[in-house]
């Protein structure tokens, strides 16, 4: 059997019992014991772990606890450093034929990708973390696995992650397990909450509440919020505050509440949410500011921009329609903001983590990705910043020309406002489509963020340059959008420039096109403007 490259050193480890590990059969409980329960393997226990299994020769003891210092990075947020140990273990897995460290390591690989937004990834991961894991395996950690797989699933078909939530309460009732149950019942209730099943999220939540009746278990932050957002869904709004209160409200100890991490800003979200639909105006008012103050406090600019959005509907309750406006554009403008930083966040890490995978031709794929915008599927401004600068050196050395387009929809703040984000990212697929469809190679069609768009055509010159943008203009104003904006009409403005011979740079290239866009909008927009002359 061939070993990984692991650290080592004098292992100081202790086991659970608190007995200090000093043989095989101790350092295999002790592994074991981490893997049922994740919360207890921290980083540094982890790799205390790993040191004491080289020191026994124990390479599959050193690979499953080399994945539960991966997980530990993941959950404190750390996926760059995570992603490579994962797919070591794995590819080490694969070779040696460790059915159940290849278990682990596709259950850990599918949280992951969960983290990364690949939740068609995810899935499959998850499917393989139960397939492998060995007949023998912990019904305990067999349940942790159904969990995932079941949570992978929800995102697609609540009726295909039913089994699997199934099983996995089976054995933690099996097992006297009132934590897996616990964990199992929220999320089912949290799902059907998303559903808008009132039925059956009412009914998941009230078996939630047998559980805590009949066993003591404690309710964890996310389990209080989902009860509070199903009574919410039930229209009970005075049961849902009464709910989060004692957690949330001053004097509580917010320490031991917030056990995990960023939840206590959440919880005052949905409280305030419960209050101004139960016509609690001014509490409403009081919990927002304090939703806002930890959000700054901690970070969590995801929800500090939700309570901007909960803000305006509050200046909506009290009749304040102008403020209600106002507040609504800041949170268009910090969503956006936010939305645009995760998918660079996500495709860099896509790329970092999977230049790594096996071989040149996975290294080629998943750079492929990086280099594609998360929304529309065509290049984003990392293609466009790396090739740009390359296709006019080669323009400079052969004396041919070089065109470059910036395209941006007319008024597309108005359909976010007016029909929702949701709405404006299906009109940015399908300009992204018309656009792609109404270029030929060598054309490029990149996404550089928010609406706009730039298109760069090499060796083609002034005027063909402009007839292509003009057909893209056509493709865009003749669509039929009845289907997406109702009556509301989707144009764009194009500003196109040439470079005769490649004697300029990428910045230049692309000023001389903003400056011919901003001519389009000013001259009234849906229309194409070339260099002068």
């Amino acid at each position: 059997m061939s070993a990984l490259s692991f650290s080592s050193g004098l292992p100081i480890l202790l086991g659970m019992s608190g007995t200090l590990v000093v043989n095989a059969d101790q350092l295999a409980a002790t592994v074991l014991e981490m893997e049922a329960d994740r919360r207890t393997a921290d980083h540094d226990r982890a790799m205390a772990a790993e040191r004491a299994a080289v020191e026994l020769g124990r390479p599959d003891l050193a690979a499953r606890a080399r994945l539960l210092a991966a997980d530990a990075l993941c959950r404190r947020g750390d996926l760059t450093a995570a992603a490579p140990l994962l797919h070591e273990v794995h590819r080490w897995a694969v070779r040696e034929g460790e059915r159940f460290v290849l278990a682990r390591s596709h259950f850990l690989l599918a949280i992951l990708h969960t983290c990364l937004g690949d939740n068609a990834e995810a899935r499959r991961h998850a499917l393989l973390s139960v397939d492998h894991l060995p007949d023998d395996a912990p019904p305990l950690l067999r349940g942790r696995h159904l969990v995932t797989l079941a949570l992978a699933f929800d995102s697609v078909s609540r009726a295909d992650a039913a089994p699997y939530h199934a099983e996995a309460l089976d054995i933690a009732a099996a097992a006297g397990d009132h934590e897996l149950s616990r964990s199992v019942l929220n999320n089912m209730a949290y799902a059907a909450y998303q559903a808008g099943d009132v039925e059956a999220a009412g009914e998941l939540a009230e078996r939630m509440r047998g559980l805590v009746a009949r066993t003591g278990v404690v309710l964890r932050p996310c389990d209080l919020d989902t009860l509070a957002r199903v009574l919410m869904l039930q229209g009970r709004f005075a049961q849902a505050e009464a709910t989060l209160l004692p957690s949330v409200a001053p004097g509580a100890d917010w320490s031991a509440a917030d056990a995990e991490g960023d939840m206590l800003p959440e919880m005052l979200l949905t409280l305030a949410e419960a209050q101004r639909l139960g016509g609690a105006l001014d509490r409403a008012s009081a919990t927002i500011d304090r939703c806002f103050a930890l959000c700054a406090e901690r970070g969590t600019a995801d929800t500090a921009a939700r309570t901007r959005r909960e803000l305006a509907r509050l200046h909506a309750a009290h009749g304040r329609f102008r403020e209600a406006y106002e507040e609504q554009c800041r949170y268009d403008e910090e969503s956006q903001a936010l939305r645009s930083a995760e998918r660079e966040e996500q495709a860099r890490l896509t790329q970092f983590v999977f230049e790594s995978r096996e071989g040149r031709r996975e290294s080629a794929r998943f750079r492929e990705m990086a280099l594609r915008d998360a929304l529309t599927g065509i290049y984003n401004r990392r293609f466009v910043d790396a090739q740009l600068p390359s296709l006019i050196a080669r323009a400079a050395e052969r004396g041919t020309p070089l065109s470059a387009a910036l395209v941006d929809v007319d008024f597309f703040k108005r359909v976010n406002d007016t029909l929702s984000h949701e709405v404006g990212d299906l009109v940015l697929q399908r300009i992204a489509a018309l656009m792609s469809g109404a270029v030929e190679e060598p054309a490029t069609v990149a996404r550089l963020g928010g609406e706009e768009f730039v298109v760069v055509l090499p060796e083609v010159a002034h005027a063909d340059a402009a007839s292509c943008c003009e057909a893209i203009r056509l493709a865009v104003q003749r669509h039929d959008w009845r289907d997406l904006t109702g009556d509301l009409p989707v144009t764009v403005s194009v500003g196109v420039t040439t470079t005769l011979d490649g004697r300029t740079t990428a910045a230049a290239l692309l000023s001389q096109a903003d400056r011919n866009l901003y001519a389009a909008k000013r001259s009234g927009r849906n229309r194409v403007m070339a260099d002068p002359g």
